[in-house]
């Protein structure tokens, strides 16, 4: 079990706390997240599904793409991120446009309608889980925080490997 009795005190100290058994709790943990997130996402003012607000974010993150680069980022297929551009298009949250330089492509963005709901549902989720993180002690959203830092670090680091194992 980890014990978070202080700061350089959150040491693992048994079987409890291998890979294994900490994933199955990061993952009971990562339902609840889920379940908040989309109930929150759920009370803004337009309810999109979770691929339409994925959408509008890989947009936010990445403006320009065309559909063949939103889908492989979305892992969908090229038909089905077609169709959920033509929905987010005709109720005003993204735009298509003809690449500057490549006559055949067409780029996505946002529109301002796009970015507003972006902002309504990001401001919605931050305070539920502000509201959720207010039941833990200082410590324990400290340290949740650098394990989170850890855990995207390694991450980042493992699919780093991967991408220069993949080029050879």
């Amino acid at each position: 079990m980890t014990y978070l009795d202080g700061p350089g005190e959150d040491q693992a100290k048994g079987p409890g706390d291998g890979p294994e058994a900490v994933a199955l709790e990061i993952a009971d943990a990562v339902e609840k997240l889920s379940d908040l997130w989309s109930v929150a996402a759920q009370g803004a003012a337009l309810r999109l599904s979770p691929h339409q607000l994925r959408a509008l974010r890989a947009l936010e993150v990445t403006p320009g793409l065309n559909l063949t680069a939103l889908a492989e980022r979305l892992g969908i297929g090229l038909p089905t991120a077609s169709r959920l551009c033509d929905r987010l298009e005709a109720a005003g949250m993204l735009e298509r446009a003809s690449h500057p330089h490549k006559r055949r492509e067409v780029q996505l963005s946002l529109t301002a309608p796009g970015r507003h709901v972006l902002s309504d549902v990001t401001g919605r989720r931050v305070q539920a889980l502000a509201f959720a993180l207010r039941g833990m002690e200082p410590a324990e959203r400290v340290a949740l925080s650098r394990g989170l830092k850890a855990l995207r670090r390694a991450q980042d680091s493992q699919l780093s490997r991967s991408e220069d194992r993949d080029r050879r």
